[in-house]
Formats: structure tokens, sequence, C-alpha cells
């Protein structure tokens, strides 16, 4: 059974920190892709950031500076650090993994709240 389990996700004031934590398991393929997107109040999800197992990077120009992106291929876990917070970060922050196998496939966790606010 495929699992992304996140973690790290609380109620922070503007220009506090956060990191983000995605554990994924079950996945017998190789993971190309993990990430985060994010969906606000009234809004659709929007990519935060992702990285590759190769190490490409991308980002969201919202989040360039402030957030930084890192993963450990060995045991599937991606990391999100947030810095700088802003009141427009206030989300639900989903982890992405996503594999080339089975013609492409992407797994999605839960969910975590990102709350920003004073």
């Amino acid at each position: 059974q495929v699992r992304l389990v996140e973690s790290g996700g609380g109620l922070v004031q503007p220009g506090g920190s956060l990191r983000l934590s995605c554990a994924a398991s079950g996945i017998i393929f190789s993971i190309n892709r993990m990430g985060w997107y994010r969906q606000g109040p009234g809004t659709q999800r929007e990519l935060v950031a992702t990285i590759t197992s190769g190490g490409t990077l991308n980002y969201a120009d919202s989040v360039k500076g402030r957030f930084t992106i890192s993963r450990n291929n060995a045991n599937n876990t991606v990391y999100l650090q947030m810095n700088s917070l802003k009141p427009e970060d206030t989300a639900v922050y989903y982890c992405i993994a996503s594999i080339r196998a089975l013609g492409g496939r992407d797994y999605w966790g839960q969910g975590t709240q990102v709350t920003v606010s004073s």
C-alpha cells in the first residue's frame, strides 16, 4: 500500500519558519520527482517546489529565495524548509511523489495545514 506521510505543519507568525517532511513508502518503482503543492482558501492547488532524483529543482516564483526543497533518495523522503513566511503562504501543503513506470503516476499525501498569522 502506497503511503505518503507528511509532518511539520502548524501555526507560525509572519517572518517565522517551518520545516515540512514527507516520507513515501510502498512504492516499488523508482520515484522520479518529489515535491510540494499547496491549496489556499478558495484557490486552486498550485506548485510550490519539486526535486527530481537527479537533483533538478523547480520553485514557484512566489517562494524563491524563501523556501528550500531537499530530498533523501535512500529513504524516499522530501523536505521543505520554509523561511520568512508570509500570511499568503497559509494553505494546506500536499506532498507528491511521481513515477515514470506504469505510464507515469502521481501519488499524493493527505496534506498538512500551514497557517501564518500574528
